[in-house]
Order: structure tokens, then C-alpha cells, then sequence
């Protein structure tokens, strides 16, 4: 339980700052449009570093997202019967975070174009595009974290390659599939936006890539022998 409490709370305060982070970089200036996924992704990637080694990121390992549990646990790196402990106080963190965003900044949280943070994909991406580029970031993930968890000095530099990894996507895939790649990132957002028309895909593709993310490094050699 005390991990679980602290992965509700790093996701909640993690989700606070995006929507404020949010609700800062959607301005009054269309010239800085272009500049603001690459800003946004800057903001999270090192929020997530630093949340990765605060001391109730080391308690419960700093996940924050409930794709990297289940990525964690199907590299044998996580036990099993913490899994839905952990993604229920990741997406309650998500909601509460984004609630208590709402009460700090008012109502312009809640207005386009803010509208509680929620991400969204480019017009010209269906369904299948974006499924496939949220399954796709999760898999490749999955895989650093294989390699990272099998390295003698991975876990050093662990928090490091997430936050570089969570800005980049953010940079590049924000303008496009939206560039969530955590469940827990867009949940909260959707629902007090009432934006879920797509919230299972964004729900579903992390998922699904951190299993194939995991299958893969197994059969490569990579997963670690199960917990």
C-alpha cells in the first residue's frame, strides 16, 4: 500500500504540472506554436527524472505510468499481484491531479485550448495510426528498460533515459499520434475534458506495446528470469 499511495501521488503531482505546464505554453503567441511539444516534452521528461529518484520514486520505483508496470512485470522485474494496485493509484493520481489543476487555474483549464490538458492527434491520424505509434513508443521502451534492468550500471542511468526518451516522444509525436505513450497521462485529461472518444486507444496501445515490448526481449535473451 505505501507504493502504491506514492505512485498516486508522483502521477496526481506529475499531472498537476503538465495541465499548468499546459495551460502557460498555450498562449496568446501562434509564432511559438511550433516550439511548444518540444518545450512540453523538455518539462515532462525532466519532471519524470526527478520524480524517478525522489525518495517515493525510489519506494515504489517510480513507473508513473501503468504500461511500465506492466511492461516491468512481464520482464519479470515487478510482481504480478502489484500490477492493479499500482495502475488503480496511477489513474486515480491522474484524475486527482488534474481536478486539483483545475481548482489552482479556474476554468481556463477546462476551455480550449487547454481543455485539461488532454492530447489530441492530428486530424489525418485514425485510430489504427495512432494505436500503432503508442504501441510502437511502449515497445521500444519495453526494450530499454530490457537492457537498462540487465546492465550493471543500467539502473544509474535509468531515470536519465526515461526522461530523454518521454521528451523526445513528446517532441515528435505530440504534433502527430498526440505522443502520450501512458495511459495515466491522458486519462485524467479525457475525462474531465469529456475528450474519451479515443481515450481506449490511448489506454489500449501502451498496453499492448508493453507486452510485445517484453515478448520481444525475451525472445532476444534480454527479459530477466521471472520474480
Amino acid at each position: 500500500m505505501p507504493r502504491a499511495v506514492c505512485e498516486a501521488a508522483l502521477t496526481g503531482l506529475l499531472l498537476f504540472l503538465i495541465v499548468t505546464a499546459v495551460r502557460w505554453l498555450v498562449g496568446p503567441d501562434p509564432g511559438a506554436t511550433a516550439a511548444r511539444p518540444a518545450v512540453l516534452g523538455a518539462v515532462v521528461g525532466t519532471l519524470l527524472a526527478l520524480f524517478m529518484m525522489s525518495p517515493p520514486g525510489r519506494c515504489s520505483g517510480g513507473h508513473l505510468n501503468p504500461a511500465v508496470t506492466l511492461a516491468l512485470w512481464r520482464l519479470g522485474a515487478f510482481p504480478g499481484r502489484e500490477v492493479v494496485p499500482y495502475a488503480v493509484a496511477q489513474l486515480a493520481g491522474s484524475v486527482f491531479g488534474v481536478w486539483c489543476a483545475g481548482l489552482v487555474w479556474g476554468p481556463v483549464t477546462g476551455r480550449p485550448p487547454v481543455r485539461h490538458a488532454s492530447v489530441r492527434a492530428d486530424p489525418a491520424w485514425g485510430d489504427a495510426p495512432v494505436l500503432a505509434a503508442e504501441a510502437g513508443v511502449l515497445a521500444g521502451s519495453t526494450l530499454m528498460l530490457a537492457v537498462l534492468l540487465a546492465s550493471p550500471g543500467g539502473r544509474r542511468v535509468l531515470p536519465y533515459a526515461v526522461g530523454l526518451t518521454t521528451a523526445l516522444v513528446i517532441g515528435v509525436l505530440g504534433p502527430l499520434s498526440g505522443g502520450s505513450a501512458n495511459p495515466a497521462r491522458q486519462f485524467g485529461p479525457a475525462l474531465l475534458a469529456g475528450d474519451t472518444g479515443r481515450l481506449w486507444v490511448y489506454v489500449l496501445g501502451p498496453a499492448v506495446g508493453a507486452v510485445l515490448g517484453a515478448w520481444l526481449a525475451g525472445w532476444t535473451g534480454l527479459r530477466r528470469p521471472p520474480r
